[in-house]
């Protein structure tokens, strides 16, 4: 397949894993590095999800407020 590269199917497998929650531990584990600065790359999918729960709290927090008035 042209433009198909190993370490790009690598790559997609561990951001998805991270997107399952999956710890630092367990993507260093999963690619085999001793150190965490790589498997950091791969948990800025988890900032995202981060920043989906804020909202959702917020959302919940807001509504919750609403009813009180």
């Amino acid at each position: 397949m042209p433009g198909f590269h190993f370490h790009g199917l690598r790559q997609t497998g561990n951001t998805l894993a991270s997107r399952t929650g999956a710890s630092l531990a367990d993507l260093m584990a999963r690619m085999g590095h001793a150190s965490t600065r790589a498997a950091m790359i791969y948990q800025h999918t988890a900032r995202e999800q981060d920043e989906q729960i804020a909202d959702a709290l917020s959302s919940q927090i807001k509504k919750s407020q609403d009813r009180t008035r």
